[in-house]
């Protein structure tokens, strides 16, 4: 069992991985081995709650399917090992940032002393700006 948080647990049997061809640059390594891991994780496996659900998927976005499940793919290193590590990592930080609620923002209202202030600072702009026209003077 691998914990990603104090209220997600994933079973590592539940954690599909493939290794497949690195795209990119790479000489012979790309072409001989298969290096870059293909994760395969279906949310439908784990207990979420309704929102945090609704937030992997709008983080998830185009790495899971219609049917719930995320596919991450690692070709980042040159080795099978690091790869799935790192596909693992990649999965963790998505469900760890979807499990984090948002704090609400409550509206406010400027107080007198930034309106001022505001205020101000267009005025003594408006006053350099002014100043930089040519006057004309009447003889």
């Amino acid at each position: 069992m691998l914990r990603v948080t104090r209220d997600i647990v994933i079973d590592e049997d539940d954690l599909h991985i493939l290794f497949v061809r690195a795209s990119g640059p790479g000489g012979q390594n790309v072409n001989k081995l298969a290096t870059a891991a293909q994760l395969r994780f279906d949310t439908r496996d784990i207990t979420l709650a309704d929102d945090t659900a609704q937030r992997l998927r709008t983080l998830a976005g185009q790495r899971m399917t219609k049917d719930g499940v995320i596919v991450i793919h690692a070709q980042r290193f040159r080795t099978q090992e690091r790869n799935r590590a790192d596909a693992i990592d990649r999965l963790f930080e998505l469900l760890r940032e979807a499990s984090i609620r948002p704090k609400t923002r409550r509206p406010t209202r400027p107080t007198l002393g930034s309106k001022t202030r505001r205020l101000e600072g267009k005025k003594h702009r408006g006053d350099i700006k002014a100043g930089r026209s040519a006057r004309r003077f009447d003889d």
